[in-house]
């Protein structure tokens, strides 16, 4: 086991499985992933994701630099607080890791600053990636090892958390509109997830993370864990960094088009000419849903066959608590429609093939 989180007693304390993730000593359950899941759907959930990296960006050409590294243009944040989901290309078009960054001052101001949300598991290549590709900027980068991290998510978790801090911050959580963030007497609150739910991801100081997260567990949220996380983040049909996507796959083979900002066409980010080259050709592969309403549970790596058009594989895989029964994330050959096999057990299985996701604010939403 290695790194521990400020959380680490509260999560001992609270019985929970711990397993290496990343190299952190993390929460996998605190007896059933399914309960946890459940109460993310029909109430709320909390979750220490104080692994998380957190950078902050600034500097004169904080902007510039950020405009250059992301394929997504932080250009067109023109609130305080504002987020946008973004990865983070190779000169080949490859996922480095996919991120939030955050506005953290008013825009179109000298000196902006940004905040970086990264996964824990790339860490350490993300920020010599970083480093690198500052060298020809004004710009600083600064970890911020002291932050706690935790999320919030459900559809009453807004109020629970209302219940469980101050006057001044519930007033402001209770105005805060969607992907926006904004710091409130040295915390900084967001309105984003990783569930599909609505909820909040606060960052904290480390000493005062283990007294909110009390306070948290007294108005009634319940400690949930990753694999909860896990099953939740599948069902709202969000990639997983390493399994959906990495440094060999685009964003348009892994459903992430929409994240790339080819307007203006100015903007030389990295990866921009292999992604509008692959753009050009037409890709061979794309990312879809499938369903399995009969027995059986789909699992990453499995095989998907699509009769005419050749073969794919399950990227991310699960049985979906809140359907009955499993879906998954699969890479498949681009023509296909609405149908294909996976080989289970020796065996062809038919699924169905969907545009994820499959649950949203805890209802079915494909068809």
């Amino acid at each position: 086991m290695g790194h521990k989180t400020a959380l680490h007693a509260q999560h001992h304390a609270l019985g929970a499985k711990l397993v290496d993730f990343s190299g952190w000593e993390m929460p996998l359950h605190y007896g059933s992933q399914v309960e946890e899941h459940n109460k993310v759907r029909q109430s709320a959930g909390m979750f220490d994701v104080s692994h998380m990296t957190i950078v902050d960006v600034s500097g004169a050409q904080a902007r510039s630099y950020l405009r250059h590294l992301l394929a997504n243009d932080v250009a067109t944040l023109k609130q305080k607080g504002k987020a946008l989901y973004s990865a983070m290309l190779n000169e080949k078009g490859g996922v480095i890791d996919d991120l939030i960054v955050y506005l953290m001052t008013e825009p179109d101001t000298s000196g902006e600053w940004y905040r970086v949300v990264v996964n824990c598991g790339t860490r350490e290549k993300d920020l010599r990636w970083m480093a690198d590709q500052a060298v020809r900027f004004d710009v600083a980068l600064t970890e911020q090892p002291e932050l706690a991290m935790i999320a919030i998510q459900g559809p009453k978790a807004r109020q629970r958390v209302e219940q469980a801090v101050s006057e001044s911050r519930a007033r402001m959580i209770s105005e805060l509109k969607p992907f926006v963030g904004q710091e409130s007497e040295g915390w900084f609150i967001a309105r984003t997830g990783y569930t599909g739910e609505d909820g909040l991801e606060i960052m904290l100081p480390e000493d005062e993370a283990a007294d909110f997260w009390q306070q948290l567990l007294d108005a009634g949220v319940a400690p949930c864990g990753l694999g909860a996380r896990d099953t939740l983040r599948l069902e709202a049909g969000m990639n997983l960094y390493g399994s959906d996507m990495d440094e060999e796959i685009s964003p348009l083979e892994a459903g992430m088009g929409w994240t790339l900002a080819l307007e203006p066409a100015d903007r030389q980010f990295v990866g921009r000419e292999a992604v509008e080259a692959l753009k050009a050709k037409g890709v061979e592969r794309k990312l879809v849903g499938l369903v399995l309403t009969e027995r059986g549970v789909l699992r990453a790596h499995q095989k998907v066959v699509v009769d005419g058009l050749g073969e794919g594989e399950i990227t991310s895989g699960s049985f979906s608590p809140t359907l009955g029964y499993s879906i998954a994330l699969a890479r498949v050959p681009a023509a296909t429609g609405t149908s294909a096999e996976v080989e289970m057990r020796g065996k062809r299985v038919p699924v169905q093939v969907v545009r994820p996701p499959f649950v949203r604010h805890g209802e079915k939403v494909f068809s």
